[in-house]
């Protein structure tokens, strides 16, 4: 049986002091069951971890947030080479919608990240959601891709820890304005700032 939900579709500067708070608490119960650190970021009222996103599609249900999808325009390097993507993350389905079908609305995204130009839609998953995204793949909606190592800025400057991290995880290409053939090769992507 899947969960009746509506989209709100906003940019950033469109949420309220409410809105951040509601979507905290949200991050926090999703985020949280896979180590307490993941929920850390998301304390008192704030509802992003690294980069803040520049546009947000919220699903909500009569018992509130039932998924997030966050998006954010910004160039990467792929070996090198510039490109343009819309990032998507700090996506997440409350716990008790898991496995409802939920996952298959994000399509709602697809119009807005035709409106913002970009050629793809990038994002990083752990590989341990390997078998969850695969599913959102099997539709052609997207392309995941593995062997791809990809640097990011830590969102804070310690004195204990270098700058940037490097992590081994899966990549997600969503072809938006041109075929994911025209994606290109290549085993280092550097974020040139932090995670979305």
């Amino acid at each position: 049986m899947r969960s009746q939900v509506r989209w709100k579709l906003c940019w950033e500067n469109e949420l309220q002091l409410s809105d951040h708070i509601e979507l905290a608490e949200f991050f926090r119960r999703t985020y949280g069951p896979t180590g307490a650190f993941n929920a850390k970021p998301f304390e008192g009222s704030r509802s992003w971890a690294g980069a803040r996103p520049e546009f947000r599609a919220i699903a909500y249900d009569s018992s509130g947030i039932a998924a997030h999808m966050g998006i954010l325009r910004r160039f990467i390097k792929i070996d090198g080479a510039d490109l343009l993507v819309a990032e998507l993350g700090l996506y997440g389905i409350r716990r008790d919608l898991e496995g409802l079908g939920i996952s298959s609305s994000f399509r709602v995204v697809l119009p807005v990240l035709q409106e913002l130009a970009v050629p793809f839609g990038f994002g990083t998953v752990r590989p341990a959601l390997h078998k969850h995204v695969a599913r959102l793949g099997r539709g052609g909606l997207l392309v995941v891709k593995s062997g791809i190592r990809v640097r990011s800025t830590l969102r804070d400057a310690l004195l204990d820890k270098p700058p940037t991290r490097i992590d081994d995880a899966l990549v997600v290409v969503l072809p938006v304005g041109r075929p994911i053939t025209d994606w290109p090769a290549g085993e280092m992507i550097d974020r040139n700032g932090a995670e979305l």
